[in-house]
């Protein structure tokens, strides 16, 4: 597994930790180093842009990982 997968399927684990209602959609490739995640729950919808990065860098760091998981759960939170 390389480090997108890496850090996709942690991104995919905290999403599901926060709230597992919650559908996600996150692009094959960034624009501009940046990615665009759209989070679904019911008739509600939300996109958060999350750097390339931070993505790679979610498995393994501790500060990204607080910073992607508080940013996801406000996100959630407004949903």
């Amino acid at each position: 597994m390389d480090e997108w997968e890496e850090g996709k399927q942690k991104l995919l684990e905290v999403i599901q930790s926060v709230d597992q209602s919650v559908q996600v959609v996150i692009p094959t490739k960034p624009t501009n180093s940046m990615f665009l995640i759209s989070l679904t729950r019911g008739p509600n919808r939300k996109f958060i842009t999350l750097s390339e990065d931070d993505v790679i860098d979610l498995p393994t760091e501790a500060g990204v990982l607080a910073k992607v998981t508080k940013t996801l759960q406000d996100a959630v939170g407004t949903l």
